[in-house]
């Protein structure tokens, strides 16, 4: 892998670090360039400082409040780009939801059409940029990649704009997908050598697509699509034909992780389409939807596959972070992917080859099977499809775990998902597939949950090593989560707290009430001291020792 270089000036401070792309496969360390840190998607620090001894020490250094949209704050320009007219209204209200970048002492935020770089030791805002949207679902941004001086977001209504980190000035903005078709892009791009990798999506019917672009020009390297686009594609015989698999679904939502020994870029695919009347799609498995699949990223092409809900009829999508592991496994070494899925069961496949290894269920509620197939995934019982009488289901449309991500530690052996235990009555509304297109066609009554739940998994049997449940009765989507060496487990709970955790059994250690935790919590170094990093929707926490 050839090396590039990190030159970053903002605001009268420059300092340049070169950066080997073969950092981001080893144990995560100072900085946080990357979604999920480094490539392996585990979200484990090696950093020590913070730990289990003086974590209740922890104090807030600073706090700093973002405002989206064209006006600056602060005496601080923005600089306004976009294809809107700047009639269209983004809706909802400002929320970091993805991972901030840490590369030498700025960091990188996002919100849907807005991107900003503050100073990481004060959270003073140094530059902001906003797009001027064409409108589209607004639902989340996931953050930035970056690649040399240049940053790259993707925008709800389907651009790739690459910026220069230094101003905050665009360079370029490329077409990833089609507005007309309701595509919507919300996936922070992963950079593997010269490949800009982003998945887009949509709740329609057109097929889920993962692209690489050159971070130079723009110009687009390869595409690979989660369904098959034609006759001749093995996968097509799991579908009724070929226009249903062309309007098939498998989203590409959330970014993946990268193995550098294969090449392989492992992500997760999302749910077939029409999601709940499946007639139309044939009784085949629908493949590569609601999929782990391996894409080398030179040429676009898939290498394996595995699917963890076959013929899905719940809108359970498998688009949660890939987590790379080495480890043992049957007392022998092992290369493996990792992965807790939105359908309540847990996976353990070789990252080589693909080939299954282990299937827990993490979920004591998830009532929607009635065994396992010959390859380990879950069967579905029909009689938990969505009816016109209605069918009691567990999960609920939001799933055991969802996006936000995972984390592992090496200290424990154990991967930690946070859980939502939750039932839902499923009516089918539309017997017509002609009338029930993507997402539509049913109707979903919330019964409730059990209780949310911060899970840790052993990889080795597939069960669960602890669970602690949150405070109160309720349950609902919790954030992502992050595992240091200092022998801690972070994440937000159900309460508005950031909680430090002993990742070994559980126990609480620490927390702080800031609001309710919207993103995955990181960590880095600066001047000696590490910070803990975490949003509450428009505001950034950054906690250290004193």
């Amino acid at each position: 892998m050839k090396r590039f270089l990190f030159a970053l000036t903002a605001c009268g401070m420059a300092s340049a670090q070169i950066l080997d792309p073969a950092l981001l496969t080893k144990p995560l360390g100072d900085s946080w360039p990357t979604y999920s840190g480094d490539y392996s998607g585990k979200r484990y620090s090696s950093l020590t400082q913070i730990d289990q001894s003086n974590v209740k020490n922890l104090t807030l250094g600073w706090v700093s409040r973002l405002t989206a949209g064209p006006g600056g704050r602060g005496g601080v320009p923005t600089i306004v780009g976009g294809e809107g007219t700047g009639e269209a209204a983004a809706g909802g209200g400002t929320s970091v939801k993805g991972a901030v970048l840490e590369v030498d002492g700025i960091l990188y935020v996002s919100t849907p059409d807005n991107a900003w770089a503050l100073d990481a030791r004060d959270g003073r805002e140094l530059w902001h940029y906003f797009w001027k949207t064409r409108g589209g679902t607004h639902i989340g941004n996931r953050g930035l990649g970056m690649y040399g001086n240049w940053l790259f977001m993707e925008t709800p209504d389907d651009y790739l704009i690459s910026l220069d980190a230094r101003t905050g000035k665009e360079r370029w903005h490329k077409v990833i997908a089609s507005f007309e078709q309701h595509y919507f892009s919300t996936a922070a791009p992963v950079i593997v050598g010269n490949h800009v990798i982003v998945g887009t999506g949509d709740d329609l019917d057109a097929p889920g697509v993962l692209q690489s672009f050159d971070p130079e020009t723009g110009e687009v390297q390869w595409k690979f699509f989660a369904t098959p686009m034609t006759k001749d594609d093995p996968a097509l015989k799991t579908w009724k034909n070929l226009d249903a698999a062309q309007h098939g679904g498998g989203q590409m939502w959330v970014p993946g992780s990268y193995d550098p020994e294969t090449h392989y870029y492992i992500v997760g695919t999302g749910n077939p389409t029409p999601a709940y009347t499946s007639a139309s799609r044939g009784e085949g498995d629908n493949l590569y939807t609601c999929s782990i699949v391996a894409i080398n990223v030179d040429t676009g092409k898939i290498a394996w596959y595995y699917q963890t809900s076959p013929h899905d009829t719940h809108d359970w999508d498998s688009a949660q972070t890939p987590v790379l592991v080495d480890g043992m496994f049957d007392g022998k070494p092992r290369k493996m992917v990792l992965t807790a899925s939105r359908n309540g069961y847990y996976f353990t496949l070789d990252r080589i080859t693909g080939e299954h290894l282990v299937t827990g269920k993490f979920s004591e509620s998830a009532n929607w099977a009635q065994g396992y197939t010959g390859t380990g995934a879950p069967e579905r019982d029909p009689k938990k499809d969505f009816d016109i009488g209605g069918a009691l289901v567990s999960p609920a449309n939001g799933g055991i775990t969802n996006w936000p991500p995972p984390a592992y530690s090496p200290d424990t052996g154990l991967l930690y998902v946070p859980q939502n235990d939750s039932y839902a009555m499923y009516y089918l509304t539309e017997t017509d597939p002609r009338g029930a297109m993507g997402l539509g066609g049913k109707e979903e009554q919330s019964v409730g949950s059990t209780g949310g739940y911060m899970t840790a998994i052993d990889y080795k049997t597939g069960k669960v090593a602890w669970r602690h449940k949150f405070p109160g009765t309720g349950g609902g989507g919790a954030p992502g989560l992050l595992t240091t060496a200092g022998k801690l487990l972070f994440g937000g709970d159900l309460g508005g707290n950031i909680v430090a955790y002993d990742p070994a059994g559980g126990k609480p250690l620490w927390h702080s009430h800031i609001g309710q935790v919207s993103n995955a919590p990181e960590t880095y170094v600066l001047d000696g001291h590490q910070y803990l990093l975490v949003a509450a929707g428009d505001s950034l926490y950054a906690f250290t020792l004193y």
